[in-house]
């Protein structure tokens, strides 16, 4: 379930899973899958801090709305509009609320995700600055203090809400942590990875 963060740019946002047998993650408008995410937070951990580099890892623009669809109608099965309808259509919601887990094993729904989205999204690179001079972190059009970046990062860590299912962690979040919790980027400094 997606949460609200609060980014420098834009308020408060949403970000996070939104179907547990999908491993994507939504930020506003942008799609990513938390792979891809991963990856990239692993490179930039393996960078050392010097001067900003601006970076990008791809995902998916969706621009009207209506094409995002109704999270909360197609969680309670009553409406099953744009992108996020058809995903439900696919995996609904559990009927037992104590199924309501992040699958570690996400990543096999990729190639049907992807074909879900792409009538409504149209591929794009979103772009990651570090400002090292602010200690801003952009992502896309969305501009984070670090602080609410670590709340990002640390929320896929721990499978956002509902958390991971059976405590399990898919490979690349794991290797994310093992490579933050040794980088000398101070882009990570104080950030709070627990089990």
């Amino acid at each position: 379930m997606p949460l609200t963060f609060n980014s420098l740019s834009h308020g408060k946002v949403a970000f996070g899973f939104f179907n547990i047998e999908s491993d994507m993650l939504l930020l506003e408008h942008y799609f990513f899958f938390s792979t891809v995410f991963c990856e990239h937070m692993s490179r930039i951990a393996r960078q050392p801090e010097d001067e900003p580099i601006p970076t990008s890892y791809p995902g998916y623009t969706i621009d009207n709305p209506e094409d995002i669809g109704d999270l909360m109608g197609a969680i309670h099965g009553i409406r099953f509009t744009g992108f996020i309808g058809d995903l439900y259509r696919q995996f609904p919601f559990p009927e037992d609320p104590t199924d309501f887990k992040q699958n570690p094993k996400g990543t096999r729904s990729h190639d049907l995700v992807k074909t879900l989205i792409t009538p409504y999204a149209r591929p794009t690179e979103i772009s990651f600055i570090q400002d090292h001079t602010s200690s801003e972190i952009a992502l896309g059009e969305y501009r984070f203090g670090r602080t609410s970046f670590h709340q990002l990062v640390e929320y896929v860590w721990k499978g956002g809400y509902p958390r991971w299912k059976d405590g399990i962690r898919p490979a690349h979040v794991i290797n994310m942590k093992n490579l933050i919790s040794r980088s000398r980027n101070k882009l990570f400094e104080g950030i709070l990875l627990k089990t």
